[in-house]
Protein backbone atom coordinates (compact mmCIF):
# COMPACT_ATOMS: atom_id res chain seq x y z
CA UNK A 1 0.00 0.00 0.00
CA UNK A 2 1.11 3.79 -0.76
CA UNK A 3 1.41 6.38 1.38
CA UNK A 4 -0.88 8.49 -0.91
CA UNK A 5 -3.95 6.13 -0.17
CA UNK A 6 -3.58 6.34 3.39
CA UNK A 7 -3.22 9.84 3.37
CA UNK A 8 -6.61 10.18 1.18
CA UNK A 9 -8.99 12.66 3.08
CA UNK A 10 -6.65 14.01 5.58
CA UNK A 11 -5.27 17.42 6.14
CA UNK A 12 -1.61 17.63 6.01
CA UNK A 13 1.56 19.52 4.82
CA UNK A 14 4.59 17.39 3.70
CA UNK A 15 8.09 18.37 5.68
CA UNK A 16 10.13 15.79 4.06
CA UNK A 17 10.11 12.46 1.90
CA UNK A 18 7.72 11.57 -1.05
CA UNK A 19 3.87 10.48 -0.73
CA UNK A 20 4.44 7.55 -2.81
CA UNK A 21 6.57 5.65 -0.33
CA UNK A 22 5.43 2.29 0.26
CA UNK A 23 3.94 0.92 3.29
CA UNK A 24 3.78 -1.91 5.20
CA UNK A 25 2.09 -1.55 8.85
CA UNK A 26 0.83 1.62 10.61
CA UNK A 27 1.80 2.04 14.13
CA UNK A 28 1.69 4.39 17.50
CA UNK A 29 3.82 2.53 19.60
CA UNK A 30 7.41 2.58 18.86
CA UNK A 31 8.05 -1.38 19.78
CA UNK A 32 5.99 -2.31 17.45
CA UNK A 33 7.43 -0.40 14.50
CA UNK A 34 8.97 -3.02 11.74
CA UNK A 35 10.34 -2.14 8.38
CA UNK A 36 8.40 0.48 6.21
CA UNK A 37 6.27 1.28 8.96
CA UNK A 38 4.23 4.58 9.74
CA UNK A 39 4.83 5.71 13.17
CA UNK A 40 1.94 8.31 14.00
CA UNK A 41 3.43 10.14 16.92
CA UNK A 42 0.43 11.04 19.62
CA UNK A 43 0.67 13.07 22.52
CA UNK A 44 -0.58 11.28 25.32
CA UNK A 45 -1.60 11.87 28.69
CA UNK A 46 1.31 10.97 30.72
CA UNK A 47 4.11 10.55 27.44
CA UNK A 48 4.24 12.51 24.36
CA UNK A 49 5.13 9.98 21.96
CA UNK A 50 7.22 12.69 19.36
CA UNK A 51 9.88 11.45 21.62
CA UNK A 52 10.27 8.42 20.73
CA UNK A 53 10.23 8.78 16.84
CA UNK A 54 14.06 8.47 17.04
CA UNK A 55 13.50 5.04 18.37
CA UNK A 56 10.80 4.31 15.67
CA UNK A 57 12.90 5.78 13.11
CA UNK A 58 15.64 2.80 14.16
CA UNK A 59 13.12 0.23 13.93
CA UNK A 60 12.48 0.46 10.75
CA UNK A 61 10.04 3.54 10.65
CA UNK A 62 9.78 5.10 6.78
CA UNK A 63 7.20 8.12 7.58
CA UNK A 64 6.44 9.71 10.97
CA UNK A 65 3.12 11.34 11.24
CA UNK A 66 3.59 14.88 13.61
CA UNK A 67 1.80 17.89 15.63
CA UNK A 68 5.29 19.00 15.75
CA UNK A 69 7.93 19.62 13.73
CA UNK A 70 11.29 17.50 14.95
CA UNK A 71 13.81 19.55 15.07
CA UNK A 72 15.93 17.66 13.04
CA UNK A 73 14.89 15.83 10.18
CA UNK A 74 16.36 12.58 8.88
CA UNK A 75 16.79 12.08 4.46
CA UNK A 76 15.19 8.98 3.39
CA UNK A 77 12.93 9.44 5.94
CA UNK A 78 8.96 11.10 4.99
CA UNK A 79 8.03 13.62 7.66
CA UNK A 80 4.06 14.36 7.58
CA UNK A 81 2.74 17.55 9.57
CA UNK A 82 -1.19 17.52 10.68
CA UNK A 83 -3.24 19.49 13.19
CA UNK A 84 -4.18 16.43 15.27
CA UNK A 85 -2.62 13.38 15.52
CA UNK A 86 -5.22 10.96 16.88
CA UNK A 87 -7.80 11.99 14.22
CA UNK A 88 -4.67 11.40 11.93
CA UNK A 89 -4.46 7.84 13.44
CA UNK A 90 -8.43 7.58 12.87
CA UNK A 91 -8.52 8.55 9.39
CA UNK A 92 -5.06 6.29 8.43
CA UNK A 93 -6.49 3.06 9.95
CA UNK A 94 -9.78 3.45 8.10
CA UNK A 95 -8.16 3.78 5.05
CA UNK A 96 -5.11 0.89 5.98
CA UNK A 97 -8.10 -1.50 6.50
CA UNK A 98 -10.30 -0.14 3.27
CA UNK A 99 -12.84 1.42 5.92
CA UNK A 100 -14.47 -2.00 6.72
CA UNK A 101 -17.40 0.59 8.66
CA UNK A 102 -19.03 1.36 5.36
CA UNK A 103 -19.41 -2.29 4.38
CA UNK A 104 -21.21 -2.88 7.50
CA UNK A 105 -23.93 -1.91 9.64
CA UNK A 106 -22.64 -0.75 12.76
CA UNK A 107 -25.15 0.34 15.40
CA UNK A 108 -23.30 2.58 18.92
CA UNK A 109 -24.25 2.85 21.88
CA UNK A 110 -23.81 5.46 24.07
CA UNK A 111 -24.62 6.42 27.68
CA UNK A 112 -23.18 6.55 31.22
CA UNK A 113 -24.99 2.68 31.93
CA UNK A 114 -26.87 0.22 30.45
CA UNK A 115 -24.97 0.07 27.32
CA UNK A 116 -23.88 -3.96 27.89
CA UNK A 117 -26.88 -4.83 28.21
CA UNK A 118 -28.04 -3.25 25.39
CA UNK A 119 -25.33 -4.38 22.99
CA UNK A 120 -26.11 -8.09 24.22
CA UNK A 121 -29.83 -8.09 23.71
CA UNK A 122 -29.82 -6.43 20.75
CA UNK A 123 -27.03 -9.24 19.64
CA UNK A 124 -29.56 -11.78 20.60
CA UNK A 125 -32.33 -10.14 18.71
CA UNK A 126 -30.26 -9.66 15.46
CA UNK A 127 -28.68 -13.00 15.97
CA UNK A 128 -31.99 -14.73 16.59
CA UNK A 129 -33.19 -13.07 13.08
CA UNK A 130 -30.61 -15.11 11.57
CA UNK A 131 -27.66 -12.03 10.82
CA UNK A 132 -24.13 -12.64 12.19
CA UNK A 133 -23.37 -10.17 14.89
CA UNK A 134 -20.06 -8.61 16.06
CA UNK A 135 -19.95 -6.71 19.43
CA UNK A 136 -17.33 -4.89 20.66
CA UNK A 137 -17.79 -3.50 24.79
CA UNK A 138 -16.51 -3.56 27.95
CA UNK A 139 -16.86 -7.02 28.57
CA UNK A 140 -14.92 -8.06 25.49
CA UNK A 141 -14.97 -8.59 21.41
CA UNK A 142 -17.29 -11.20 20.10
CA UNK A 143 -16.90 -12.18 15.93
CA UNK A 144 -19.88 -14.35 16.07
CA UNK A 145 -20.37 -16.62 18.89
CA UNK A 146 -16.19 -15.83 19.49
CA UNK A 147 -15.34 -14.04 22.19
CA UNK A 148 -11.78 -12.16 22.85
CA UNK A 149 -10.91 -9.87 25.87
CA UNK A 150 -10.81 -6.06 25.89
CA UNK A 151 -8.78 -3.96 27.27
CA UNK A 152 -11.34 -1.02 26.96
CA UNK A 153 -14.47 0.00 26.27
CA UNK A 154 -14.01 1.38 22.53
CA UNK A 155 -10.35 0.65 21.41
CA UNK A 156 -8.12 2.52 20.24
CA UNK A 157 -8.49 3.51 16.45
CA UNK A 158 -5.83 1.41 14.88
CA UNK A 159 -6.99 -1.45 17.15
CA UNK A 160 -10.52 -1.00 16.07
CA UNK A 161 -10.21 -0.41 12.19
CA UNK A 162 -8.64 -3.60 12.05
CA UNK A 163 -11.31 -5.48 14.27
CA UNK A 164 -14.07 -4.44 11.75
CA UNK A 165 -11.88 -5.84 9.09
CA UNK A 166 -11.53 -9.04 10.57
CA UNK A 167 -15.09 -9.08 11.41
CA UNK A 168 -16.34 -8.24 7.39
CA UNK A 169 -13.76 -10.87 6.36
CA UNK A 170 -15.73 -13.34 8.63
CA UNK A 171 -18.94 -12.68 7.25
CA UNK A 172 -20.48 -10.22 10.26
CA UNK A 173 -23.55 -8.11 8.75
CA UNK A 174 -23.89 -6.24 11.90
CA UNK A 175 -21.75 -4.93 14.52
CA UNK A 176 -22.88 -3.29 17.99
CA UNK A 177 -20.51 -0.90 19.43
CA UNK A 178 -20.04 0.49 23.20
CA UNK A 179 -19.02 3.73 22.11
CA UNK A 180 -17.66 5.60 25.50
CA UNK A 181 -16.86 9.15 26.19
CA UNK A 182 -13.42 8.72 26.25
CA UNK A 183 -13.05 7.26 22.77
CA UNK A 184 -15.17 10.57 21.05
CA UNK A 185 -13.02 12.83 22.85
CA UNK A 186 -9.76 10.82 22.17
CA UNK A 187 -11.09 10.42 18.27
CA UNK A 188 -11.04 6.70 18.34
CA UNK A 189 -14.24 6.41 16.01
CA UNK A 190 -14.03 10.06 14.42
CA UNK A 191 -13.83 7.86 11.21
CA UNK A 192 -16.41 4.99 11.97
CA UNK A 193 -19.57 4.80 9.56
CA UNK A 194 -22.52 4.90 11.79
CA UNK A 195 -26.17 3.13 10.74
CA UNK A 196 -28.28 3.56 14.08
CA UNK A 197 -26.96 4.94 17.40
CA UNK A 198 -28.60 4.84 21.07
CA UNK A 199 -28.42 7.02 23.98
CA UNK A 200 -29.15 5.36 27.38
CA UNK A 201 -28.91 7.63 29.93
CA UNK A 202 -25.88 10.43 31.20
CA UNK A 203 -25.39 10.24 35.28
CA UNK A 204 -22.49 11.23 37.46
CA UNK A 205 -19.28 9.13 35.98
CA UNK A 206 -15.74 10.16 34.47
CA UNK A 207 -15.71 14.06 35.68
CA UNK A 208 -12.30 13.17 36.88
CA UNK A 209 -11.67 13.17 32.76
CA UNK A 210 -14.18 15.16 31.53
CA UNK A 211 -13.99 18.24 34.74
CA UNK A 212 -18.01 18.54 34.63
CA UNK A 213 -21.43 17.41 33.39
CA UNK A 214 -21.60 19.34 30.90
CA UNK A 215 -18.44 18.29 29.19
CA UNK A 216 -19.05 14.89 29.84
CA UNK A 217 -22.53 15.15 27.42
CA UNK A 218 -20.98 17.33 25.00
CA UNK A 219 -18.70 14.25 24.45
CA UNK A 220 -21.09 11.76 23.89
CA UNK A 221 -23.02 14.14 22.12
CA UNK A 222 -20.50 13.89 19.37
CA UNK A 223 -22.24 10.52 18.06
CA UNK A 224 -25.45 11.81 17.21
CA UNK A 225 -23.71 13.99 14.38
CA UNK A 226 -22.01 10.57 12.86
CA UNK A 227 -24.78 8.27 12.20
CA UNK A 228 -27.19 7.92 8.72
CA UNK A 229 -29.96 5.82 10.23
CA UNK A 230 -31.83 6.38 13.04
CA UNK A 231 -30.95 7.77 16.54
CA UNK A 232 -32.68 5.89 19.62
CA UNK A 233 -33.29 8.59 22.72
CA UNK A 234 -34.56 7.93 25.83
CA UNK A 235 -36.66 10.76 26.73
CA UNK A 236 -37.11 10.15 29.99
CA UNK A 237 -33.33 11.01 30.90
CA UNK A 238 -33.03 15.19 31.34
CA UNK A 239 -29.94 15.25 28.81
CA UNK A 240 -31.67 12.73 26.40
CA UNK A 241 -34.43 15.48 26.07
CA UNK A 242 -31.92 18.20 25.35
CA UNK A 243 -30.30 15.64 22.84
CA UNK A 244 -33.58 14.88 21.00
CA UNK A 245 -34.55 18.91 20.67
CA UNK A 246 -30.92 19.31 19.35
CA UNK A 247 -31.19 16.99 17.02
CA UNK A 248 -35.00 17.71 16.04
CA UNK A 249 -33.79 21.54 15.18
CA UNK A 250 -31.34 20.27 12.40
CA UNK A 251 -33.96 17.51 10.99
CA UNK A 252 -31.41 14.45 12.28
CA UNK A 253 -33.91 10.97 12.02
CA UNK A 254 -34.82 9.71 15.32
CA UNK A 255 -37.27 7.82 17.78
CA UNK A 256 -37.98 8.16 21.35
CA UNK A 257 -38.42 5.88 23.93
CA UNK A 258 -39.15 5.40 27.85
CA UNK A 259 -41.59 4.40 30.05
CA UNK A 260 -44.15 6.85 29.80
CA UNK A 261 -46.70 7.80 26.76
CA UNK A 262 -46.02 9.95 23.94
CA UNK A 263 -42.86 8.39 22.48
CA UNK A 264 -42.45 6.36 19.57
CA UNK A 265 -41.74 3.33 21.40
CA UNK A 266 -42.71 3.01 25.36
CA UNK A 267 -43.74 0.32 28.12
CA UNK A 268 -46.63 0.47 30.17
CA UNK A 269 -48.07 -1.96 33.11
CA UNK A 270 -44.46 -3.03 33.72
CA UNK A 271 -44.82 -5.96 36.28
CA UNK A 272 -40.99 -6.45 38.01
CA UNK A 273 -39.79 -9.39 39.71
CA UNK A 274 -36.29 -10.59 40.53
CA UNK A 275 -36.60 -13.01 37.73
CA UNK A 276 -37.21 -10.64 34.83
CA UNK A 277 -39.63 -8.08 33.37
CA UNK A 278 -42.98 -8.39 31.86
CA UNK A 279 -44.83 -5.26 30.11
CA UNK A 280 -46.86 -4.34 27.37
CA UNK A 281 -45.35 -2.49 24.57
CA UNK A 282 -46.24 0.63 22.82
CA UNK A 283 -45.86 1.83 19.32
CA UNK A 284 -47.68 3.53 16.67
CA UNK A 285 -48.22 0.13 14.98
CA UNK A 286 -48.42 -2.67 17.96
CA UNK A 287 -49.36 -3.35 21.56
CA UNK A 288 -47.81 -6.67 22.26
CA UNK A 289 -46.60 -8.52 25.58
CA UNK A 290 -43.05 -8.64 26.29
CA UNK A 291 -41.02 -10.85 28.63
CA UNK A 292 -37.27 -10.77 29.37
CA UNK A 293 -35.47 -12.74 32.14
CA UNK A 294 -33.30 -9.88 32.94
CA UNK A 295 -34.47 -8.20 36.18
CA UNK A 296 -35.08 -4.50 36.82
CA UNK A 297 -36.42 -1.16 35.85
CA UNK A 298 -33.34 0.00 34.12
CA UNK A 299 -33.70 -3.63 32.34
CA UNK A 300 -37.02 -2.51 30.25
CA UNK A 301 -35.10 0.64 29.06
CA UNK A 302 -32.22 -1.21 27.94
CA UNK A 303 -34.87 -3.53 26.27
CA UNK A 304 -36.77 -0.35 24.92
CA UNK A 305 -33.64 0.82 23.05
CA UNK A 306 -32.63 -2.37 21.40
CA UNK A 307 -36.40 -3.04 20.40
CA UNK A 308 -36.98 0.78 18.62
CA UNK A 309 -33.55 -0.21 16.58
CA UNK A 310 -34.95 -3.40 15.89
CA UNK A 311 -37.98 -2.70 14.25
CA UNK A 312 -36.11 0.26 12.26
CA UNK A 313 -34.09 -2.89 10.70
CA UNK A 314 -37.56 -4.39 10.06
CA UNK A 315 -37.44 -7.27 12.28
CA UNK A 316 -41.27 -8.83 13.13
CA UNK A 317 -42.21 -8.51 16.31
CA UNK A 318 -42.88 -11.99 16.80
CA UNK A 319 -39.29 -12.95 16.59
CA UNK A 320 -38.68 -9.67 18.41
CA UNK A 321 -40.67 -11.56 21.48
CA UNK A 322 -39.40 -15.11 20.95
CA UNK A 323 -35.40 -13.66 21.20
CA UNK A 324 -36.19 -11.61 24.29
CA UNK A 325 -38.54 -14.05 26.26
CA UNK A 326 -35.11 -16.42 25.42
CA UNK A 327 -32.35 -14.08 26.46
CA UNK A 328 -30.08 -15.52 28.08
CA UNK A 329 -27.70 -14.29 31.34
CA UNK A 330 -25.68 -11.29 30.79
CA UNK A 331 -22.39 -12.18 33.27
CA UNK A 332 -22.15 -9.82 35.86
CA UNK A 333 -25.74 -7.85 35.42
CA UNK A 334 -28.00 -8.42 38.21
CA UNK A 335 -26.60 -11.65 38.20
CA UNK A 336 -27.86 -14.45 40.58
CA UNK A 337 -24.98 -17.37 41.60
CA UNK A 338 -26.32 -20.69 41.96
CA UNK A 339 -25.20 -21.40 45.10
CA UNK A 340 -26.23 -23.93 47.61
CA UNK A 341 -26.85 -21.44 50.73
CA UNK A 342 -30.03 -20.53 52.49
CA UNK A 343 -29.50 -16.85 50.85
CA UNK A 344 -28.86 -15.42 47.49
CA UNK A 345 -25.46 -14.03 46.07
CA UNK A 346 -26.03 -11.23 43.43
CA UNK A 347 -22.78 -10.09 41.58
CA UNK A 348 -23.61 -6.60 39.66
CA UNK A 349 -21.23 -4.39 37.72
CA UNK A 350 -22.55 -1.26 39.50
CA UNK A 351 -19.78 0.99 39.94
CA UNK A 352 -21.58 5.15 39.25
CA UNK A 353 -23.88 6.64 41.84
CA UNK A 354 -27.19 5.66 39.14
CA UNK A 355 -26.16 1.88 38.72
CA UNK A 356 -25.75 1.34 42.11
CA UNK A 357 -28.85 2.71 42.65
CA UNK A 358 -30.47 0.93 40.00
CA UNK A 359 -29.44 -2.44 41.40
CA UNK A 360 -30.05 -1.73 45.09
CA UNK A 361 -33.63 -0.53 44.19
CA UNK A 362 -34.37 -3.49 41.72
CA UNK A 363 -33.38 -6.21 44.74
CA UNK A 364 -35.10 -4.03 47.35
CA UNK A 365 -38.59 -5.27 46.42
CA UNK A 366 -37.79 -8.72 46.45
CA UNK A 367 -35.68 -9.08 49.60
CA UNK A 368 -37.82 -10.67 52.01
CA UNK A 369 -34.45 -10.66 55.26
CA UNK A 370 -31.62 -8.09 54.64
CA UNK A 371 -29.85 -6.47 52.26
CA UNK A 372 -26.53 -6.74 52.30
CA UNK A 373 -23.70 -4.64 50.50
CA UNK A 374 -20.05 -5.21 49.17
CA UNK A 375 -18.78 -2.18 47.33
CA UNK A 376 -16.13 0.15 46.74
CA UNK A 377 -14.73 2.76 44.43
CA UNK A 378 -12.18 2.50 41.88
CA UNK A 379 -8.97 4.68 42.38
CA UNK A 380 -7.42 7.22 40.24
CA UNK A 381 -11.38 8.13 39.10
CA UNK A 382 -14.23 10.39 39.83
CA UNK A 383 -13.67 11.22 43.40
CA UNK A 384 -17.02 13.12 43.79
CA UNK A 385 -18.93 10.25 43.22
CA UNK A 386 -17.85 8.36 46.39
CA UNK A 387 -19.67 9.72 48.71
CA UNK A 388 -23.01 9.74 46.72
CA UNK A 389 -22.15 6.21 46.80
CA UNK A 390 -21.76 5.81 50.01
CA UNK A 391 -25.11 7.28 50.87
CA UNK A 392 -27.17 5.26 48.70
CA UNK A 393 -25.78 2.27 49.67
CA UNK A 394 -26.42 2.98 53.44
CA UNK A 395 -29.95 4.51 52.29
CA UNK A 396 -30.86 0.97 50.42
CA UNK A 397 -29.27 -1.07 52.35
CA UNK A 398 -29.66 -2.60 55.89
CA UNK A 399 -25.93 -3.71 56.22
CA UNK A 400 -22.86 -2.30 54.33
CA UNK A 401 -19.33 -4.15 53.62
CA UNK A 402 -17.13 -0.82 52.47
CA UNK A 403 -13.80 -2.52 50.18
CA UNK A 404 -11.61 -2.25 47.63
CA UNK A 405 -12.87 -2.09 43.93
CA UNK A 406 -9.52 -1.77 41.79
CA UNK A 407 -7.33 1.11 43.89
CA UNK A 408 -5.03 1.44 41.13
CA UNK A 409 -2.22 3.88 42.47
CA UNK A 410 -4.51 5.20 45.22
CA UNK A 411 -4.18 3.99 48.85
CA UNK A 412 -7.50 1.79 49.41
CA UNK A 413 -7.99 3.30 53.14
CA UNK A 414 -8.33 6.53 51.60
CA UNK A 415 -11.23 5.63 48.99
CA UNK A 416 -12.76 3.79 51.54
CA UNK A 417 -12.57 7.09 54.04
CA UNK A 418 -14.29 9.16 50.93
CA UNK A 419 -16.99 6.58 51.07
CA UNK A 420 -17.81 6.63 54.78
CA UNK A 421 -18.31 10.75 54.56
CA UNK A 422 -21.48 9.40 52.74
CA UNK A 423 -22.78 6.31 54.45
CA UNK A 424 -22.56 8.50 57.65
CA UNK A 425 -25.82 10.64 56.94
CA UNK A 426 -27.73 7.46 56.97
CA UNK A 427 -28.33 5.23 59.83
CA UNK A 428 -27.28 1.76 58.08
CA UNK A 429 -24.76 -0.16 59.90
CA UNK A 430 -21.51 -0.98 58.16
CA UNK A 431 -17.92 -2.38 58.50
CA UNK A 432 -14.91 -1.50 56.81
CA UNK A 433 -12.75 -4.24 55.39
CA UNK A 434 -10.09 -3.13 52.80
CA UNK A 435 -9.01 -6.70 51.33
CA UNK A 436 -12.21 -7.30 48.84
CA UNK A 437 -11.68 -11.28 49.11
CA UNK A 438 -11.82 -10.69 53.17
CA UNK A 439 -14.85 -8.22 52.42
CA UNK A 440 -16.67 -10.98 50.44
CA UNK A 441 -16.05 -13.65 53.24
CA UNK A 442 -17.24 -11.47 55.91
CA UNK A 443 -20.22 -10.88 54.29
CA UNK A 444 -21.18 -14.77 53.34
CA UNK A 445 -20.49 -15.75 56.74
CA UNK A 446 -22.86 -12.98 58.49
CA UNK A 447 -25.73 -13.39 55.96
CA UNK A 448 -28.59 -15.46 56.93
CA UNK A 449 -31.50 -17.05 55.48
CA UNK A 450 -33.81 -15.09 52.95
CA UNK A 451 -30.73 -12.28 53.28
CA UNK A 452 -29.45 -11.44 49.56
CA UNK A 453 -25.95 -10.31 49.65
CA UNK A 454 -25.27 -7.92 46.54
CA UNK A 455 -21.47 -7.60 45.03
CA UNK A 456 -21.27 -4.67 43.03
CA UNK A 457 -18.46 -3.23 41.60
CA UNK A 458 -16.46 -5.49 39.80
CA UNK A 459 -19.57 -7.84 37.74
CA UNK A 460 -17.55 -9.61 34.74
CA UNK A 461 -14.25 -8.79 35.31
CA UNK A 462 -12.11 -11.59 36.77
CA UNK A 463 -9.17 -9.18 38.00
CA UNK A 464 -8.09 -6.33 40.38
CA UNK A 465 -6.18 -4.01 39.60
CA UNK A 466 -3.89 -2.97 42.59
CA UNK A 467 -0.87 -0.48 42.81
CA UNK A 468 2.14 -2.14 41.80
CA UNK A 469 0.15 -5.41 40.23
CA UNK A 470 -3.10 -6.76 38.55
CA UNK A 471 -4.53 -10.22 40.51
CA UNK A 472 -6.45 -12.51 39.13
CA UNK A 473 -10.12 -12.14 41.15
CA UNK A 474 -13.19 -13.63 39.98
CA UNK A 475 -15.86 -13.07 42.58
CA UNK A 476 -18.12 -16.03 41.14
CA UNK A 477 -15.00 -18.52 41.59
CA UNK A 478 -14.40 -16.74 44.89
CA UNK A 479 -17.89 -17.12 46.24
CA UNK A 480 -17.89 -20.84 45.57
CA UNK A 481 -14.32 -20.93 47.43
CA UNK A 482 -15.84 -19.37 50.49
CA UNK A 483 -18.72 -21.14 50.52
CA UNK A 484 -16.97 -24.50 50.31
CA UNK A 485 -14.54 -23.69 53.09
Amino acid sequence: MFLRDLLRGLDYELLLGDINEKINTVCYDSRFVKSSSIFVAIKGFKVDGHIFIPTAISNGAKVIIVEEVPIKLIQGITYIKTDNTRLALSKIASNYYDNPSHKLKVIGITGTNGKTSTSLILKNILSHWGKKVGVIGTIGVYIGEEKREAHHTTPESLELQGILHEMLENGVEYVIMEVSSHSLQLDRVANTRFEHVIFTNLTQDHLDFHGDMQSYFNEKKKLFFMYEGTGAINTDDEYGRVLYSELNKDGKPCKIYGLHGNKDVYAKDILYSIVGVQFTLVTSKCEENIYCPIPGEFSVYNILSAITISLEEGIDIEDLKDSLSNMPIISGRIERLNINAPYEVIIDFAHTPDGLENVLKTIRDQVKGRLITVFGCGGDRDKGKRSIMGKIAGELSEFCVITTDNPRSEDPQCIIDDIVIGINTTKCEYITIVDRYKAIAYALNIAQEKDVVLLAGKGHETYQVLHDKTIPFDEKTIVKEILEK
